[in-house]
């Protein structure tokens, strides 16, 4: 008894801080639109507004997958791709467990045709590349998510969950399907959650935003972008709210507006006893036992993700 005496204050003391903090971030949080925007204004993340230049439409025709991982790339990181389809992204990595992989690229500013040429014959070696005609760019990445979202509403509702990740990350795929076992089916997405997000209003910021964007001095709860798994029929609806939410060139915020808009609050993924980040979204050096009980670290190159993966196959042996 004695044993589980703190375990069970640490618990009681952090529901409480919780619930305060619960209720001083909802007494601060901005308004929900009531009416749609301005069509001059979602014309900037209106799927109308652009087209594929390269499309994986039947990519999940005829099959359910339970995971589809959709990975914001630009055109010329081949590196990034290969070492993704040899790692994490690999396909029947898991056994009885469907696993769709897409890579989704926007337009270089100047035409390339040796780099259009290659980008087909990956697409067609390896039916996994989606690109679109808007800039490639930081600032176009709200665009691009909306985009994925977009996509997976239109050709691949019969999955079950998704997840955004960016090229960089290690991922614990076996972990991340065991984990979702216990998880939602719907209205479900989950991550390194912020909760005290704020504007920068610094001009110099890459992050700036003004007060004309953006007036509200707090963002809703949202999902690190590095990575965030959602159930798969939150894309219609986050698709949907955009209509309502005006863009902003941050887009890990601009989805939790969208959440905020939808009334769907994010799940923090993490492990109480011992405490654990499960989405660790700042880099650490490499652990073999460490990595084992992540589903993703941030921050690696090609070859570290290669090198790492080998290494962890025998995690399961050794720790």
């Amino acid at each position: 008894m004695r044993s589980r005496l703190p375990k069970v204050l640490f618990l009681a003391v952090l529901i409480a801080l919780s619930l305060y903090v619960f209720e001083k971030w909802t007494s601060t949080l901005p308004s929900i639109p009531s009416h749609p925007q301005p069509s001059e204004v979602y014309r900037l993340i209106s799927p109308s507004s652009y087209k594929y230049l390269l499309n994986q439409p039947d990519l999940c025709k005829n099959r359910k997958p339970f995971l589809v991982l959709l990975i914001p790339v630009t055109g010329y990181d081949s590196e990034s791709r290969d070492a993704i389809r040899k790692t994490w992204g690999q396909e029947n990595l898991i056994p009885d467990f469907d696993i769709a992989r897409l890579f989704f690229i926007g337009q270089l500013r100047e035409r390339d045709l040796k780099f259009e040429e290659d980008l087909l014959k990956e697409s067609t070696t390896y039916g996994d590349i989606i690109q679109m005609d808007f800039l490639d760019t930081y600032h176009n990445l709200t665009i691009k998510t909306m985009m994925i979202m977009n996509w997976m509403a239109s050709y691949c509702r019969s999955a079950r969950y998704a997840m955004k990740i960016d090229a960089d990350i290690f991922l614990n795929v076996p972990y991340l399907v065991k984990y979702l076992q216990s998880k939602a089916e719907h209205n479900f997405i989950t991550g390194s959650v912020i909760t005290d997000g704020r504007p920068r209003r610094d001009p110099n910021s890459k992050w700036f935003l003004s007060k004309q964007l953006y007036s509200e001095n707090l963002f809703p709860p949202y999902v690190s972008g590095a990575g965030y798994v959602f159930s798969a029929d939150l894309a219609k609806k986050i698709s949907m709210a955009s209509k309502f939410v005006r863009p902003i060139p941050m887009e890990d915020v601009y989805v939790g507006l969208c959440l905020h808009f939808l009334n769907i609050r994010p799940q923090f993924a993490w492990k109480l006893w011992p405490y654990r980040n499960l989405f660790e979204v700042r880099h650490l050096d490499y652990d073999r036992c460490v990595f084992a009980k992540r589903i993703i670290v941030t921050g690696f190159t090609s070859t570290q993700l290669v090198n790492m993966w080998t290494d962890l196959k025998n995690a399961a042996f050794s720790c």
